[in-house]
Parts: structure tokens; C-alpha cells; sequence
């Protein structure tokens, strides 16, 4: 949930811009103009041409002077790309995997050609787990299902793979939350910038709010803020599929109703919305 901290919770009237916003709307705008055969290149040209350079952080940002500077496509996200492993992808997943439901597959495929124009290797893992376990959550209500569902497409030897199936452990021999959060906090030092936004601890943190947050709206989100890292992002990645899970209709409304429906992105195109409007959008897509 995007906040103007400098204002009461009573006067919020919309979500404003936030790169999760700006994520979602992107994602929408590149299967609206591409159709569902868009490659790495053409998501390269839209960033290029319907994202603003500042709005932009870390991989994508660095892409987007890569591909200003005429980088080939696909050397933009490695070529002096040091977030090229960091959870910006991880953060785009969420169009992917609802505009693919109940074809985790799918949604990993469109999110691979997604992520690799910014990140490599486990920057890209972390996208295609979380679109699959949207994906698989519009079939499946079984939280550790929906874990192993994302995890099977992703490469079964990559470390994010490692770090999600010590997760899956330690919930199944019942380690307390805050032990599994503990253990984390140990793998990856949140005290430097380069562990507090890698994609694997952050993947951990959301996997660790699924499965403890025992399908409860609130409950989850919380506990994939309060674990830190990158607190707001991985509470929107949680909220994200819990709210596959049970439904707009279902969702506590003092979560949602101070939106008043309302969006606004930085994408060119959409740069004010309504949720109804995007989903009928995303809808007609499928």
C-alpha cells in the first residue's frame, strides 16, 4: 500500500505513484501494445520510450542508460549493472502472474523475458518464482503448494532455489516466525545496501510470510513488513497473492477502501486509473 507519510490516513484518496504501481501498469501497457509474442526487445523499447529516466532505481535504472547508450538488448542487464541481482524484477512479477492463471508456466515464461532486460540469474529467478505462485494461486489455496508451484520453475540448482527449500524446512519441522526471520537476518546482513535489496533474502522474507502468515490478509502483509529488507515491497508481493487468494470482495476494507479505486502511475498512458479499469483491462487480455 503506497502512503504519503506527510498526510493522515483519512485523507489518502487514491494509491499514488510507487514503483509497484508504475510495475503493474507497465506490464499491462507492454502486453496491450506487443500482444502476448513480446520479446526481451520489446519490453526494451517500451521502458526506453514510455518510462520517464528518473522514474526508474538501481538495475532498471542502470538499463535504461545502457540502452540510451545503444548497449545491445542482451548485454543491458549485466553491462556496469551491479543490482543486476536485486529484487527490482522480483517486484515486477504481479501483472504476470494474473494475466496467466492457473499457468504458472506461462506466467514464468512472460516474466523471464521481462526481468532479463534488468537483472541476471537469481535477479530474474526471483520474478519467475513470484508469477508462478500468482499464477498458481488462482487454482490452488494451499499456501506451501503455491511455494513448491513457483519453485518448480525456477532452475532447481540456483541459490534462490536453495534459499526458498531451506524455507519450506524450516516451516515443516514448526520453527517459530521469529526464529525463521532470525535465521535470515543471520544469512544476509541488512546493514549493507547490497543485502538489504538482494532478491534471495527478500524472497525469503515473503516466503516466510506465506507460509506463517496462515492465509490471513493482514496477518501476512505484516509479517513481511515487519521482517525488514525490503519491508514494502515484499508486503505488496505477499498482499499480492493472498488477494488472488481470496478475492477483492473478501479484503479487509480498511486495506483498501481509503484507495477510493483510484491509481496513478508514471507510465506513459496511464497515468491515472481505477483498480476496476486495469483489471477489466488485464481481463480482456487473457
Amino acid at each position: 500500500l503506497s502512503v504519503d507519510w506527510g498526510r493522515n490516513a483519512e485523507e489518502i484518496d487514491a494509491m499514488s505513484e510507487d514503483d509497484y504501481a508504475n510495475c503493474f501498469a507497465t506490464g499491462l501497457a507492454i502486453l496491450k501494445k506487443f500482444g502476448a509474442n513480446f520479446t526481451p526487445a520489446d519490453v526494451a523499447s517500451f521502458r526506453q520510450n514510455g518510462i520517464s529516466l528518473l522514474d526508474p532505481q538501481t538495475a532498471e535504472r542502470e538499463a535504461h542508460r545502457n540502452l540510451g547508450a545503444e548497449i545491445p538488448v542482451s548485454q543491458v542487464a549485466s553491462f556496469r549493472n551491479p543490482y543486476r541481482e536485486w529484487s527490482g524484477a522480483q517486484i515486477r512479477a504481479d501483472f504476470w502472474g494474473l494475466v496467466s492463471p492457473g499457468k504458472p508456466e506461462l506466467a514464468a515464461e512472460f516474466a523471464w523475458r521481462d526481468a532479463s532486460v534488468t537483472h541476471v540469474k537469481n535477479g530474474i529467478y526471483g520474478e519467475m518464482w513470484v508469477a508462478a505462485m500468482i499464477s498458481a494461486a488462482f487454482v490452488s489455496d494451499d499456501i506451501p503448494t503455491i511455494v513448491r508451484t513457483g519453485l518448480a520453475e525456477i532452475p532447481e540448482k540456483s541459490r534462490l532455489a536453495d534459499a526458498i527449500d531451506s524455507i519450506l524446512e524450516w516451516f515443516d519441522i514448526e520453527i517459530d516466525y521469529d526464529n525463521a526471520v532470525y535465521r535470515v537476518h543471520e544469512l544476509w546482513n541488512e546493514n549493507r545496501e547490497h543485502d538489504r535489496n538482494h532478491a534471495i533474502p527478500n524472497a525469503m522474507i515473503v516466503a516466510i510470510a506465506l507460509l506463517w502468515g496462515e492465509g490471513d490478509y493482514a496477518k501476512t502483509i505484516c509479517l513481511a513488513v515487519q521482517a525488514c529488507f525490503d519491508s514494502a515491497s515484499n508486503g505488496a508481493t505477499a498482499g499480492s497473492i493472498l488477494g488472488v487468494l481470496q478475492g477483492r470482495k473478501s479484503l479487509p476494507g480498511r486495506w483498501t477502501d481509503g484507495l477510493r479505486d483510484t491509481i496513478h502511475t508514471g507510465v506513459m498512458g496511464c497515468e491515472t486509473t481505477t483498480l476496476e479499469e486495469m483489471a477489466q483491462e488485464t481481463l480482456a487480455l487473457l
